[in-house]
């Protein structure tokens, strides 16, 4: 199942500027899935990450892995109001490549385990099927909205 940006906005809570995804692929709900994201040369951060040589901050890379988790978890509760995946975790951080300004980047997620209201995911950033980056992550979801 295709989700485009609007569809992604009723399933996590992010909004402009620090929405990541512009379109995720549900391979398995709850499970699987693969965004994409272009970022363009008028993003905020590449103004001073760096002025002269312009990448994709790391954090922004995790953070858009765990956005498509978050999606991909959230579909599987796509019925459920007043729901929020919270950011928990990261490890094992790599990242291989930088990512330039008009470069479009798939980030696929798969799940690897949860306990209680806990998921862990594994994600991985490509490139033109390049890996540029990978982790693991994990993220709770909360019932009733915690945000308010």
């Amino acid at each position: 199942m295709n989700l485009d940006l609007n569809k992604i906005k009723e399933l996590i809570p992010h909004r402009h500027p620090f929405l990541f995804v512009d379109s995720c692929k549900i391979i398995e709900s709850g499970k699987r899935g693969i965004s994409k994201r272009k970022f363009l040369p008028s993003e905020y951060f590449f103004e001073g990450h760096f002025p002269t040589n312009p990448i994709v901050p790391g954090v922004i890379i995790v953070e858009a892995m765990a956005q498509t988790a978050g999606i991909v978890v959230s579909h599987s509760f796509e019925n459920v109001k007043d729901k929020s995946v919270l950011f928990m975790s990261v490890n094992k951080a790599k990242f291989r490549k930088p990512i330039k300004p008009n470069d479009i980047i798939e980030f696929e997620v798969n799940f690897l385990n949860k306990v209680k209201s806990v998921y862990k995911f594994e994600g991985i950033a490509r490139n033109n099927d390049i890996i540029v980056s990978q982790s693991e992550f994990s993220a709770m979801i909360t019932f009733g909205n915690i945000l308010k």
